[in-house]
């Protein structure tokens, strides 16, 4: 059977988690409250209504409509100033090692994340000609741990979602693609994410042979 390859973009490709903490701490100073990179931590993988939600929690804050849908839209024009300079130095090590063996072997690539800026971040780092399909918080109306986004990509991949393997940072995005009976390949922290069926703390640790094996099976 036919095998497709689906990657998270922030924290599995690139690193922009920083981005966005620091998007979300110039908000949270501005309504009046402290935010920590440890708080951050919780926005991992999530869509950014529910960040903001959490981000109010935080700092016990409340919102009218009108307030939560203007923040929000703050909270992305701050982000895409800190990108505006994204290159290729921000692609997180071998990562391009594995994207080539996958496309020089004619195995479909999706992208699957939350991200509503994922086009443009690959463009920026000079990826994009990697990917078969992108799936991201454009395409989707349930968030993760959901299966939804993981389900649409393999769907415009044409590959069965059993044969389908998926690389994750945060635990909501490892329960999705558990959920969606795929593969899951962590990329973090073991004690973090263990309920992937396989763990590395980052491309470095993923030798071509076992991608060869995954491929295989």
């Amino acid at each position: 059977m036919k095998k497709g390859f689906i990657f998270d973009l922030d924290g599995v490709i690139v690193d922009t988690a920083k981005y966005h903490y620091l998007a979300w701490k110039k908000l949270a100073n501005e309504l009046g409250f402290e935010f920590t990179k440890e708080q951050n931590e919780l926005f991992k993988g999530v869509s950014r209504k529910r960040c903001l939600e959490i981000l109010l929690d935080i700092g016990n804050r409340t919102a009218t409509q009108q307030e939560f849908d203007t923040w929000m839209v703050e909270k992305n024009v701050d982000y895409l100033k800190f990108i505006e300079n994204m290159d290729a130095s921000e692609i997180l090590p071998d990562v391009p090692k594995i994207l080539e063996y996958l496309k020089e072997n004619n195995i479909p690539i999706a992208l699957g994340s939350a991200s509503k800026n994922a086009q443009p971040i690959l463009e920026k780092v000079g990826l994009l000609h990697y990917f078969d399909a992108i799936v991201d918080g454009n395409n989707v109306t349930k968030a993760k741990p959901d299966p939804e986004v993981f389900l649409l990509a393999a769907k415009h991949l044409g590959v069965n979602a059993a044969d389908c393997i998926v690389f994750e940072d945060a635990v909501a995005g490892v329960e999705a693609a558990n959920a969606a009976k795929m593969i899951s390949i962590g990329i973090g922290e073991k004690n973090i994410l263990n309920k992937a069926d396989y763990i590395f703390n980052d491309f470095t640790e993923i030798s071509i042979s076992f991608i060869q094996e995954l491929i295989e099976k």
